[in-house]
């Protein structure tokens, strides 16, 4: 495990101009660069670069970040390995910690659960595509005023009303139930199982680093029994005290 002391280096030396200048071509823009988007095809420049605040942003996809996450998004590198890619690239030494048994199935099972949220959220987009989800979601989506770009770029979904719909979709995709059950996505009662949020358009809540870490719901429905907002519950991924929504987006 790489140690605090290296990753507040790696963040206390790369340039994030200096980075992104090795895959993208960058142009002076006032106080910040421009350039064109890695992630689309564009032929005006969307694509922005703050040596002061030191993030990017690119407009055409809507991701942006820091150092660490451009190279997450753009090389696919997990987070220790844009870590490391940057530690060489400055001539910074590595300082690793020893893991205990313990602390690697922590890790593990936190990148399991990453890995059902981040199905959950892409699950939870394609439903606002069905007939149903449109007829629904969507439409609950515009007649709050929400433009089709602020749908995309923040990733809302719907979460249809059935008992276990998506449940069922992550189990047949392979995700094991205990992790949909630790993360709040299903719960798990005896030996039965439905959807936390079913009937319910959807709101991925993400990291500073862009990672699903839980999701907010609001009901479409007059139960009054229900909650008319609901969000994930506490988890080994998702404190809730230490995470703001929408802080990735702004």
């Amino acid at each position: 495990m790489i140690a605090r002391s290296t990753v507040d280096a790696v963040f206390d030396t790369a340039r994030v101009e200096e980075v992104i200048g090795d895959f993208v071509q960058l142009k002076k823009s006032g106080s910040n660069f421009k350039g064109l988007s890695p992630f689309s095809e564009e032929r005006t420049p969307s694509f922005m670069v703050s040596p002061v605040k030191q993030i990017w942003k690119d407009f055409s996809s809507g991701k942006g970040g820091n150092v660490v996450t451009f190279l997450m998004e753009h090389e696919h590198f997990t987070f220790p390995e844009a870590i490391k890619w940057l530690a060489k690239k400055y001539g910074i030494e590595i300082e690793e910690t020893q893991q205990t048994d313990e602390q690697k199935e922590a890790q593990n099972e936190k990148e399991s659960m990453f890995l059902v949220s981040k199905f959950a959220a892409e699950w939870f987009e394609g439903q606002l595509q069905t007939e149903v989800g449109k007829a629904i979601g969507y439409s609950y989506f515009k007649e709050r005023g929400f433009t089709d770009d602020t749908i995309s770029y923040f990733q809302l979904g719907y979460s249809p009303d059935e008992w276990s719909a998506f449940t069922d979709a992550a189990i047949k995709k392979g995700y094991q139930l205990d992790y949909l059950d630790k993360i709040g996505l299903s719960i798990v009662k005896e030996d039965k199982k439905f959807d936390r949020f079913k009937g319910r358009v959807m709101f991925p809540i993400r990291s500073l680093s862009g990672r699903v870490l839980g999701f907010g719901g609001r009901i479409l429905t007059n139960d009054k029994k229900a909650a008319k907002y609901l969000n994930s519950p506490q988890s080994a991924i998702y404190d809730k005290s230490k995470v703001l929504y929408g802080i990735y987006e702004a």
